[in-house]
């Protein structure tokens, strides 16, 4: 089982030519709504790319009781996500404003809504055990969050989390997880917090690994994605595509490292799908409306060469 504990938006998208500059208003001829959020693109993401279909994905998160719940949870029920730990807050939705722009570049503004008190009570114990794989973003109160993950680690699950957006992490419990994600600038702020003497991106994912006995994997947009232990090192490239969207590449990779890890996969093999997964998120308008299916990620897989082993 993967359980993603996490956001639940509604994304209002707008394609425009150019992304507005400080004080710019920019028109774009329409807008359309789709179903978003870290936790829900990372939990679709994870059900359409599933090979097992014995593995069942849950969502645990809040909605309001307005006209963009419906939306959300229409999306994760369609893709075969289980939404039973889903409550209702009396907080709105959260919403997103996503701009995107010709070469598919974006800003995106949220208002977090009811995902503001997701309370950690929300995460049934009976879906924590040694079979399950909890997946955590920082889009839902940081309390909650570290009180999943230290029942998870009780009971025996594996837990990954998904720095982002980036926010202070307990020092004691980095060791816990299994497997810390996190793009470029993340993985700095996260060094610097922990005084770790490590200026770019790379270095500070390496440092943080040997550091806490961790494993650490940061995604480099078109330059791919590197892995880090205290003993090994992998990078891999990224898709050759044409990106018409890029805003749900980082949720699409995260939820294949989750699914590596659910099936046992070892790093390099769990760092390639991953990075296919990723390019692929990015041929379609949105975030969850992109995911790809399994079929299509066996498709171009052989497109990418294998995660390759660098020197620590």
């Amino acid at each position: 089982m993967i359980v993603v504990f996490g956001s639940i938006n509604a994304d209002l998208l707008f394609a425009v030519n150019a992304l507005p500059r400080a004080g710019e208003t920019v028109l774009c001829p329409s807008y359309s709504a789709v179903a978003g959020g870290k936790g829900l693109n990372q939990a679709v993401a994870a059900a359409c790319a599933a090979t097992d279909p014995t593995i069942s994905v849950q969502m645990v998160g809040r909605v309001g009781t307005d006209g963009f719940a419906p939306l959300a949870l229409s999306a994760l029920e369609d893709a075969g996500v289980g939404t039973d730990a889903i409550t209702e807050s009396a907080l709105p939705t959260g919403c997103a404003a996503v701009i995107v722009d010709r070469v598919g570049e974006n800003q995106i503004t949220v208002a977090s809504g009811a995902n503001t008190d997701l309370p950690p009570e929300s995460l049934p114990d009976e879906w924590l055990g040694p079979e399950t794989v909890l997946l955590l973003q920082m889009e839902v109160p940081l309390a909650s969050n570290w009180a999943v993950a230290r029942r998870a680690k009780a009971r025996g699950a594996r837990v990954v989390l998904n720095l982002a957006p980036a926010k202070p992490v307990p020092a004691e419990l980095l060791p816990a997880f299994d497997l810390v994600v996190f793009n470029e600038v993340e993985a700095e702020m996260l060094a610097r917090e922990r005084a770790l003497d490590a200026a770019e991106g790379e270095d500070a994912a390496r440092a943080i690994a040997v550091r806490y006995g961790v494993t650490t994997v940061v995604s480099l947009g078109s330059a791919g994605a590197a892995a880090f232990t205290p003993d090994e090192a992998w990078r891999c490239g990224a898709l050759a595509i044409e990106p018409v969207d890029t805003v749900g590449a980082g949720d699409a990779f995260v939820a294949g490292l989750a699914l590596g890890l659910q099936a046992g996969a070892a790093l390099p093999e769990m760092l390639h799908r991953a990075s296919v997964m990723g390019g692929l998120a990015c041929l379609r308008e949105g975030a969850a409306p992109a995911m790809p299916s399994a079929a299509e990620i066996d498709a171009r897989a052989g497109e990418l060469s294998p995660a390759q082993p660098m020197t620590l």
